[in-house]
């Protein structure tokens, strides 16, 4: 595959794709598209964000509560085999997964041109408008495709267009399962048509106007119903229907129109679509079009990023921005695992919403390159979590408030996901997507929002403090986990379950503190205030500390790790994405979090894409630019797929964006009530560069921010 980019705000390849990850993704937060480019029978990969497997369950152990006393007596006691095996039978879910999220199936354009032969060919993504475009020429007639993903119309719009006029020949055809057609040639020599293009489908008709309509359902107990619509639009030539297919021939220009639904959102999904196919087939091609740019840009265009001889390091920047508004947008669910771009039934970890760590990552450019309103599907989410969570805490540890485990799902399920024991069994989840709250209100200063979401993460901190029990002197989470780490006792046993682990301590701190500071901002009347007992809990949380490698310790004893490099460095959350680690406060913790990275770097940390993109962000935070730089290029060079999808592996969307993340954060910081510029430029980037539109804490904006050399040209914030 030769992709053959010439610009900052495209990607551009000079041959079909020939596997999923080659292939260039549109969308606009609920519907989004995989486009392949095929020369003979184009394949558009569909997703639709609602299409999950089965519907909501109540999971919660009904044995938790009752063995939890005795699974903290082992812990306590330093049996921590026999705490892991009981945490296996009593907390965990019932069943064991949550529900997986699906593709909705595959858009097949099949083009009735018998030839083989095609040239110059060109597939490009152009990052600043949102439009997929595809050219090839055959027997001396260049044909051109576009598509878009209109948010406006939530429709999908394919254009297709010749330069002769009666050389468009093809029909469209709606499929679920399957995947490429079997044959690489045009449709009229194809031995197998159509091959398992609808294992997974109920049915698919053509009604009138041209559409052929596909309906399924979700498997599982109370699984969606789902469709999906497409409408033919041709421009000149003759149209004939023959059974569930409409074909074109001789057509001078065509217009495709797609749209889908779900009963998670409509009542009649089947009604929902075919209206929204009758609206949108009211607008030409060019006012779909321009209408799709003017939105997309409103976002897109609100932050630039120049820096001389650094094409790639901005190309990745802003489509980290494009995949945040193709996969996040309002009235959408929150970007999972795979952004919303997924075409396997039963993918990895199940494409949901894995929150110790990826889910949160997927919204740290949300704020800083000012695409707030791309993070309200995940504050709307946390809604549905919090209400599953009352009903998690209470059943499962007798705690007041919310909490949610290691994963959740379309649902908002909160119970524990799989028998994972380096995972399953950590319940700060909840906690750490409530601080999106918080970082919402520093970054923009709404105190509406504020007033209206700050009772989730009231409910977070009441679950932590209910859920503390005593250790000595201080309060710690009991049973808990360093997520997904193991660590090795002195007689040589390895466990993972444990108490007051570090990073715990981190979130609860970071927390409580943000409840303290959000009532002050609110005039919280005491009664409703839970300030006072938060300053006592706060007041016996155990400190960061220091362990006999000069690193941040992991968990409350200084145990040495199964995995010296392993992927999570769950100890320096405090560092990044939190705040207690600082230059001006806690410069020995600094260096001790540099000593952190170079020992998880040393033995080979940072080998899944989204670890890599955390390094770059905490290395921001130390200072470190030239080491920050070398990890983004390390990423970029090395973790990402052809169509520049983070690679974990397999594709997680999370690398894509903790790098646009870092990017910003090398540029600028203001998370310690200051704006520092220029914090973490590296010696590569010091020659000249230009960024504007990026947010800071405080409510305020960067306009602009140059250098040269270096040094500060010129600077403006508002």
């Amino acid at each position: 595959m030769s992709r053959i980019d010439s610009s900052a705000d495209t990607i551009i390849f000079d041959q079909p794709a020939k596997t999923w990850e080659e292939a260039l993704p549109v969308g606009n937060g609920r519907l989004g598209g995989m486009v392949f480019g095929l020369p003979y029978s184009e394949r558009i990969q569909l997703n639709e964000d609602s299409v999950w497997y089965g519907g909501p369950q109540d999971r919660n152990n009904p044995s938790a509560l009752e063995k939890l006393p005795q699974i903290r007596r082992l812990i306590f006691e330093g049996r921590i085999r026999e705490a892991e095996e009981l945490c296996s039978f009593a907390l965990c879910g019932i069943p064991e997964e949550q529900r997986h999220y699906e593709p909705l199936g595959n858009l097949y354009i099949e083009f009735e041109e018998e030839s083989l032969e095609y040239s110059n060919y060109r597939r490009e993504l152009n990052i600043s408008t949102a439009v997929v475009t595809t050219e090839l020429t055959r027997e001396g007639v260049q044909f051109t495709r576009e598509v878009i993903t209109s948010y406006p119309q939530n429709v999908m719009a394919i254009h297709l267009t010749a330069d002769q006029p009666g050389k468009l020949n093809f029909h469209a055809q709606l499929g679920r399962s399957g995947g490429k057609p079997w044959e690489e040639l045009p449709y009229k020599r194809q031995v197998v048509r159509r091959q398992c293009y609808n294992a997974c489908s109920d049915s698919i008709t053509a009604k009138p106007g041209n559409v052929q309509l596909m309906l399924a359902t979700a498997g599982g107990n109370g699984g969606v119903k789902i469709a999906c619509g497409v409408k033919v639009i041709p421009f000149g030539g003759r149209t004939e229907v023959i059974g569930n297919t409409t074909r074109v021939f001789e057509a001078d220009e065509a217009l495709l129109l797609l749209a889908a639904d779900t009963s998670f959102r409509e009542a009649d999904p089947e009604s929902s679509v075919l209206a929204r196919l009758e609206n949108a087939s009211a607008k030409s091609w060019e006012e779909l079009k321009q209408e799709h740019i003017a939105d997309y840009k409103n976002l897109y265009d609100r932050v630039s990023l120049k820096i001389d001889g650094q094409e790639e390091i901005e190309r990745f920047f802003q489509y980290g921005r494009y995949l945040l508004i193709a996969s996040s947008r309002p009235g959408s669910l929150p970007s999972n695992l795979q952004g919303i771009w997924n075409q396997d039934l039963l993918p990895m970890w199940g494409s949901k919403f894995t929150i110790n760590i990826n889910t949160e990552m997927n919204y740290w450019p949300a704020l800083v390159t000012n695409l707030a309103e791309c993070q309200e599907p995940l504050i709307t989410h946390l809604d549905r979590i919090r209400e599953n969570g009352r009903v998690t805490a209470q059943k499962m540890y007798g705690c007041g408030g919310f909490m949610a485990h290691h994963n959740t799902d379309i649902w908002g399920d909160t119970a524990p996901q799989d028998i994972c024991m380096s995972a399953t069994f950590w319940v700060m989840g909840g906690a750490w997507l409530s601080l999106h709250i918080w970082e919402q209100y520093l970054f923009t200063k709404d105190l509406s929002f504020l007033r209206e979401k700050y009772p989730i993460m009231r409910d977070a901190a009441i679950f932590l403090m209910d859920y503390l029990v005593e250790d000595g002197e201080y309060l710690v989470t009991c049973p808990t986990l360093s997520p997904e780490n193991t660590y090795i006792l002195p007689n040589g046993e390895k466990g993972v379950i444990c108490k007051g682990a570090s990073m715990d301590n981190q979130i609860i701190t970071e927390l409580l503190s943000a409840c303290i500071f959000a009532e002050k901002a609110l005039a919280t009347e005491p009664s409703d205030s839970i300030s006072k007992r938060a300053e006592d809990v706060l007041s016996r949380i155990a400190p960061i500390r220091i362990g006999k490698h000069g690193q941040i310790m992991e968990w409350n004893e200084d145990y040495d790790e199964e995995e010296p490099g392993h992927r999570h460095i769950s100890q320096l959350f405090a560092l990044y994405p939190g705040s207690q680690i600082s230059e001006s406060k806690t410069p020995e913790l600094m260096e001790a979090a540099r000593a952190t990275i170079r020992r998880r770097l040393s033995f080979g940390g940072g080998h899944s894409g989204w670890s890599r993109a955390w390094i770059i962000n905490m290395y921001a935070r130390l200072g470190e630019g030239d080491l920050a730089l070398e990890n983004l290029n390390k990423l970029i060079s090395e973790q990402t797929l052809p169509n520049l999808f983070d690679n974990h592996p397999p594709f997680q969307i999370d690398g894509n964006f903790g790098a646009a993340s870092g990017i910003a954060e090398m540029l600028v910081q203001s998370h310690e009530d200051e704006i520092k510029l220029l914090p973490a430029l590296p010696e590569a980037w010091k020659k000249h560069g230009r960024v504007e539109g990026l947010r800071l804490r405080g409510g305020k904006i960067l306009k602009v921010l140059e250098w040269e050399c270096g040094e500060i040209k010129n600077f403006k914030v508002e």
